[in-house]
């Protein structure tokens, strides 16, 4: 999954609700201001030499105020999956970059842990004596936060992110309903809830039983939802051919290594009987993977079954 495509057209779809989820302590003061500008800027960072390999951090935006009343600042936005990928090293790169390029030093780096988040928060370099650089970075761990604390938001990049966040599977219904009420109320485009609708269905991944209880327990949400009838028979068509497609791959595979072994076994010690060709075509991937291996050093084909 595309994590990361998922979360840049939602910051790039909802720039002042992202900043105000994501990092808010720098935007609660600073877009509590009238008339500001917020702006995707370039993500792929220049290079110092053109061999080089290119930085890029997910969604730079440059937040600046056309009357000039303040200077303007770069928000350094990145996704992560999986805090384990997280570098902070890569990341103060990042940083240094944006500054040198927009010859600036108000930067912010903002990171969107889906998960939880236990990685390195600082940096510091220096000596004995003195301390010469230190970095950190504002984070939003949104497996940590509460669902309920949401549910209610008029911000509807906090209400599209209920199903990231924590909440007891008993809940998940409930879950996917506010966040599709969010998605509702608040996103008047028809274009933009059908594109977000998906997002919801991404991270929530009802099963098809879930799905039918939401439509029992919430008939006033799928009935907002014009479109959801369809698209809930659509998604168990596209569940539905998955599933088939993946059982075929499956199928073809054991076949395939089926037909290997048994030429394997013909090359070897001639003709398989009857019993022999049923018991290969019978196996599983993994036992056919075991016995294809033991036939390079067998003596006999007994020897390839035990």
């Amino acid at each position: 999954m595309d994590h990361d495509q998922n979360f840049k057209n939602l910051i790039l779809d909802y720039p002042l609700q992202a900043l105000e989820l994501f990092a808010a302590p720098e935007a609660q003061s600073l877009l509590a201001r009238q008339n500001i500008k917020i702006t995707p800027i370039r993500q792929e960072q220049l290079k110092h030499r053109l061999k080089d390999r290119f930085r890029a951090t997910d969604v730079p935006l440059l937040v600046d105020w056309p009357d000039g009343q303040k200077e303007a600042i770069v928000f350094a936005l990145e996704e992560e999956s999986q805090s384990s990928r997280f570098s902070i090293h890569r990341l103060a790169h990042y940083c240094l970059d944006l500054a040198e390029l927009y010859n600036t030093q108000r930067i912010v780096p903002v990171v969107i842990f889906l998960g939880s988040h236990s990685r390195q928060q600082q940096l510091n370099l220096g000596g004995e004596k003195y301390e010469y650089l230190k970095f950190w970075y504002l984070f939003c761990s949104l497996g940590e936060m509460s669902w309920q604390d949401h549910q209610h938001s008029n911000n509807l990049v906090a209400r599209l992110n209920l199903p990231n966040m924590q909440y007891d599977k008993k809940h998940k219904i409930d879950v996917y309903a506010h966040a599709l009420k969010g998605l509702i109320s608040l996103e008047a485009d028809l274009n933009k809830r059908a594109k977000y609708v998906d997002f919801i269905d991404i991270y929530t991944d009802l099963s098809n039983n879930e799905m039918q209880n939401f439509k029992v327990k919430y008939p006033e949400e799928v009935k907002n939802m014009s479109n959801f009838a369809s698209r809930f028979e659509q998604r168990g068509v596209e569940k539905g051919m998955k599933k088939g497609m993946q059982q075929g791959m499956q199928q073809g595979m054991q076949q395939g290594e089926a037909m290997v072994l048994l030429r394997q076994i013909e090359m070897k010690f001639g003709k398989p009987s009857k019993h022999t060709q049923d018991k290969v075509e019978n196996a599983d991937c993994d036992t056919l993977l075991l016995w294809s291996g033991r036939i390079l050093t067998a003596s006999s084909l007994d020897t390839i079954w035990s």
